[in-house]
């Protein structure tokens, strides 16, 4: 099971969640998403703690918490969903510039 923690500080880094969450049991991995393009983060994080006893802990304590400024939406993270491919490939064939009129 994983942990969502979303509307995070974009200041926050995996040491602050790992330091938070230890409040509530033994954190076994911290992933913390950041932009491609710009390496901030992105707002959200995922973290797994070694129980499910201590992950539903941590969820009731911090859901709605305001921490870093921001109030806090923590859950039971959701399995990732397939996404479709986009229709017309790649950006290059979809872009107007290379339509003729």
């Amino acid at each position: 099971m994983s942990i969502y923690i979303g509307n995070l500080s974009y200041q926050v880094t995996e040491d602050d969640l790992k330091l938070a969450f230890a409040e509530y049991g033994t954190v076994n991995r911290v992933q913390l998403p950041t932009d491609r393009e710009t390496g901030r983060p992105r707002g959200f994080a995922f973290v797994e703690m070694e129980s499910d006893a201590q992950e539903a802990a941590a969820i009731e304590a911090l859901d709605g918490a305001e921490w870093m400024g921001r109030d806090l939406k923590v859950n039971k993270a959701k399995p990732r969903e397939e996404r479709s491919p986009s229709r017309g490939g790649s950006w290059g064939n979809n872009n107007r510039s290379n339509r003729r009129y």
